[in-house]
């Protein structure tokens, strides 16, 4: 087979079927790809077949995907539900030892996020992660058994341990079965689960704290063994829930296997296959300058919405005319409106790709809802800068995901970018932990002050930033800067170039 392709010109997007450079040329792109099962075949019967095989992957994993991550961020953040039903009072521990249990959770969880997708990937994901979950589960279920501060603050470090493989891990996972530029709106979907932990999970919290004195148990302690118990059901059910990649997934005939791996092939992607690790992936993440803008992207989103998803009952209870049970059910209604604008994000940046200026103008909104619970005007006014803050965040946290995720190419290589990015973000988890300090309230100046950086410094600048870095690279790339790359090089030799590919458009 030739090295280099001839095509026609095309209008259509970098990331649809073949991307070329310069309009012309594209290397190595359809090279070793099983037969296709659908030769002979009408563009608009293929179509259909692609439609359909769309559908099933849709239904098959988005649903379960995203009620794992739901039990996963419930998890995690329902220690901010357990403070306001007497955590605190019960355990008998200070507003710094509080924060400091906050903290361990994000130290373990961000420092193991980078090993975690390789793990997914020499394991099997309908092992790997029901058997975290599992993990977690159990550790969550023990915070409703204990009686001090020492065994809060371990439970709470082995919670994050466990959980640090899930998110990285299926990101990774779903954009090994979709095109770029189908991604974004699944990514998003599945994040909502975020947002709709924490509508969710302060209903659920209300319900649950009415447990109160049942088994000499206080409300908090029931919030963790009750949902801690959910996780572990759902845990077991995942044996036979979540499935493995692509190339070996059970629910998938033989031609469909085929599509898969073909139509993510026509998108340049070979992220199905099967792939020795190497250290020189891990290395070719490290040295990539997106892994670093990422990082600045994600700490922005992570750092943003740490702080607000563990704290926005806080702040809610601090505006002065809410008590416990008010300032529950009020969180209900910002997570709602982050759930819809979430989706809706991810799906203009997907049908624009232009995911860039998604996260712009998302962390804008942000921007005008933190300036306006700094304000402190009334507490309609901060109320009301809740839903700003929450559709801001949100949504630029799944289209960072989604752009990061399109524009590394490699087996290995985008599954370490991925965790190193989203573990670097989660560390600033730890930032995020003690800026909402009691001695603060109501107004808590410092906590939306540093949000307001992570959104305007990291979130806007760092996207502007690499948006601009990248629009050159692609200048470059279609106007033969970069064929030089791919010189005497066989097919196989350009496949492993990744992203480093002359004719591999970046998303913008």
């Amino acid at each position: 087979m030739s090295e280099k392709v001839e095509h026609t010109h095309s209008d259509r997007s970098p990331s649809d079927d073949e991307t070329r450079v310069g309009g012309n040329k594209a290397f190595g792109t359809m090279a070793n790809l099983p037969p296709d099962p659908d030769e002979g075949l009408s563009d608009a019967e293929k179509a259909k077949i692609d439609r359909k095989l769309l559908w099933k992957l849709d239904l098959k994993l988005i649903p379960w995907l995203s009620l794992l991550y739901l039990v996963s961020f419930l998890d995690r953040t329902n220690i901010g539900n357990a403070r306001l039903a007497g955590l605190e009072t019960d355990l008998k521990i200070t507003d710094s030892q509080y924060l400091i249990a906050l903290t361990v959770f994000f130290i373990s969880y961000s420092v193991f996020e980078p090993l975690t997708n390789v793990m997914l990937k020499r394991f099997k994901p309908s092992i790997f992660i029901p058997a975290i979950m599992l993990a977690w589960g159990i550790c969550t279920t023990c915070l409703g058994l204990t009686h001090n501060f020492s065994g809060l603050t371990a439970a709470r470090f082995f919670v994050g341990l466990a959980e640090a493989g899930l998110f990285p891990g299926i990101q990774y996972y779903l954009s090994c079965w979709y095109k770029r530029s189908e991604f974004g709106i699944r990514s998003a979907i599945f994040f909502s689960g975020a947002a709709l932990a924490g509508s969710f999970g302060g209903l659920l919290a209300y319900g649950i704290e009415q447990m109160a004195g049942i088994g000499g148990k206080g409300g908090w302690a029931w919030i963790f063994i009750i949902e801690g118990l959910f996780t572990v059901v759902i845990a077991v059910a995942s044996f036979w829930m979540v499935h493995d990649f692509p190339d070996d997934a059970k629910f998938l005939s033989p031609d469909d296997r085929a599509r898969v791996i073909r139509r993510l092939k026509a998108d340049n992607q070979s992220s199905a296959e099967h792939e020795e690790f190497r250290m020189e992936y891990f290395w070719a993440a490290v040295k990539d300058y997106k892994t670093w803008l990422q990082c600045l992207i994600y700490m922005g989103c992570d750092g943003s919405l740490y702080a607000f998803s563990l704290f926005l009952p806080t702040i809610i209870s601090g505006l002065g005319k809410y008590g416990t049970v008010e300032s529950q059910l009020l969180t209900i209604p910002p997570y709602a409106a982050a759930t819809v604008c979430t989706i809706f994000v991810g799906w203009i940046a997907d049908r624009t790709q232009q995911r860039g200026i998604c996260n712009m103008a998302s962390s804008l909104v942000g921007v005008v809802g933190f300036a306006m619970l700094l304000s402190g005007a009334s507490p309609g006014v901060s109320y009301a800068g809740t839903f700003l803050g929450a559709c801001g965040i949100y949504p630029a946290v799944a289209n960072t995901i989604a752009w990061g995720s399109n524009n590394f190419e490699g087996v290995y290589k985008r599954g370490v970018a991925m965790g190193i990015f989203i573990g670097w973000g989660n560390l600033n988890g730890v930032v995020a932990s003690n800026i909402y300090r009691t001695k603060d309230k109501p107004r808590y100046i410092p906590g939306h002050s540093v949000v307001l950086a992570y959104l305007m410094i990291a979130c806007f600048g760092g996207s502007l930033l690499q948006y601009l870095i990248l629009k050159r690279e692609n200048a470059k790339r279609r106007a033969g800067g970069r064929d030089y790359w791919a010189e005497g090089k066989t097919h196989d030799e350009i496949e492993l170039l990744g992203d480093k590919r002359p004719d591999f458009i970046y998303t913008l």
